[in-house]
């Protein structure tokens, strides 16, 4: 039986943060979820995505570059890699 996209984006999602959890503030596995919600319904993110709610709604790119720093763009990637594959 084939499994949902949405629910197999969450449990790749759900086993990569049990690997990571611990390097994320609160306020990052919160932006984490937003980006997985958007994988989930986009297939992909990119940083220009952040122009788009729920990421302006939250502070957009700039917040997402605070919050995640220089390490953005690689994590983008690993999550890209990680739950769309």
């Amino acid at each position: 039986m084939l499994e949902p996209y949405p629910d197999l984006v969450e449990r790749r999602f759900e086993d990569w943060l049990a690997r990571h959890n611990s390097d994320f503030t609160t306020e990052q596995v919160e932006w984490l979820q937003m980006i997985k919600d958007h994988i989930a319904a986009s297939l992909t993110i990119e940083s220009e995505d952040f122009s788009y709610a729920p990421f302006s709604d939250r502070g957009g790119r700039l917040r997402a570059s605070r919050l995640f720093g220089p390490e953005l763009p690689k994590l983008l990637h690993e999550l890209n890699e990680e739950l769309a594959a």
